[in-house]
């Protein structure tokens, strides 16, 4: 008899290869000329809007029901549906992965001044972000995020107030091992950071829970990774996932998450909550949010 793990997995293949067909058929309308291309978008957003339609009373109806929001609850455990409701906005993403996704698409207007910009938290209303590159020894980067960032986060996200540049030496959610520096233990724990494993202590191919804070901690080609141990689907531990190659694989459900972004390629609406972290003396120091 199939075990419920085989279950899900089967069930998380099944989803990839459903959205990779989707993936290759929006390649090959691509290459259609401009009016055919056209008509196809159209014919897409058409059927998203009635299909949405279709959700959204299907969800009132059954919230109607006693039962309704249980119900809700055990059906988005299948990651085909959690997907479906999230594609269609009827759940919300985990507001750091929205506002990550406004980032990608003001990231050629950063690049455009020749830099690159990171999302390192979102805190009461403010998402802190760190520029690379040209951007982030530039006297117009102020200039450069009120300009463009903030206004298209602000515009996108009511939930956001504000954006501010950090400039701190610790890195959110990865570290280079090599590069890594710090001050003394002493002062970083009254700066908030938290003690951590020895270096040596984290191997590749798996990860190291943090249970004081309830963080994982991974390496992966000469990087370190820090995440919050809850997956965004269900809030399910992620200490006992499985990590293969560069992915991260939810015990519970079956997610898979890309080590080095927290990317979900389950389902691309939900990312993992990534943690600042450096070395100090051979040991990792985590700062929670």
């Amino acid at each position: 008899m199939t075990d419920s793990g085989e279950r899900n997995e089967s069930q998380v293949e099944t989803l990839e290869n459903l959205a990779e067909a989707v993936d290759q058929a929006l390649e090959g309308v691509k290459d259609l000329d401009e009016a055919a291309r056209a008509k196809a978008v159209r014919l897409k957003e058409a059927l998203e809007a009635f299909h949405k339609d279709g959700l959204v009373q299907l969800v009132k109806t059954v919230k109607s029901d006693p039962r309704g929001k249980e119900l809700l609850l055990e059906a988005m455990a299948n990651p085909s549906v959690y997907a479906l409701f999230s594609m269609h906005g009827i759940i919300k993403p985990p507001i750091f992965a929205r506002v990550l996704e406004v980032l990608e698409q003001v990231r050629p207007y950063v690049a455009s001044h020749g830099g690159d910009i990171e999302l390192v938290s979102v805190e009461e209303g403010v998402a802190y972000v760190r520029l690379h590159g040209a951007c982030a020894g530039c006297s117009m980067s102020s200039q450069t995020l009120r300009d463009g960032v903030e206004e298209a986060i602000c515009k996108r996200l009511p939930e956001i107030s504000r954006v501010e540049q950090v400039q701190d030496i610790a890195v959110s959610g990865f570290l280079q091992i090599e590069n890594a520096r710090g001050n003394r233990p002493a002062d970083i724990r009254e700066a908030g950071w938290v003690e951590g494993p020895l270096l040596n202590e984290i191997s590749g191919g798996g990860v190291f829970h943090m249970a004081s804070i309830n963080v994982i901690v991974t390496k992966q080609d000469g990087k370190l990774f820090a995440y919050r141990n809850a997956c965004p689907h269900m809030g399910q531990p992620l200490h006992d996932g499985r990590v293969t190659e560069d992915c991260l694989t939810c015990p519970a459900h079956g997610f898979k998450f890309m080590l080095a972004t927290g990317e979900c390629i389950t389902a691309p609406q939900v990312q993992l909550e990534p943690f600042p972290l450096k070395v100090v003396e051979g040991r990792v120091w985590v700062r929670p949010a």
